[in-house]
């Protein structure tokens, strides 16, 4: 017999997937491996990395929202 949390909880995995761009966009070093263009004397290798760490915690807040 199911009940309505199978269908919900079945539902809701596509946001699962959102967990896998952070995972790709840091993975492909020769994207991010360039010291241009710089954001303030900061060359882009870093503030692509620090930039995809607030994008993380974004998207792993709303995965835990939406599957809570």
């Amino acid at each position: 017999m199911r009940n309505g949390t199978d269908t919900g909880r079945k539902r809701n995995q596509w946001v699962l997937w959102l967990l896998i761009i952070p995972f790709i966009a840091t993975l492909w070093v020769p994207f991010y491996a360039a010291p241009q263009p710089a954001i303030g004397g900061v060359p882009y290798f870093y503030w692509y990395q620090f930039l995809w760490v607030i994008i993380t915690a974004v998207l792993t807040a709303i995965v835990y929202f939406i599957t809570r």
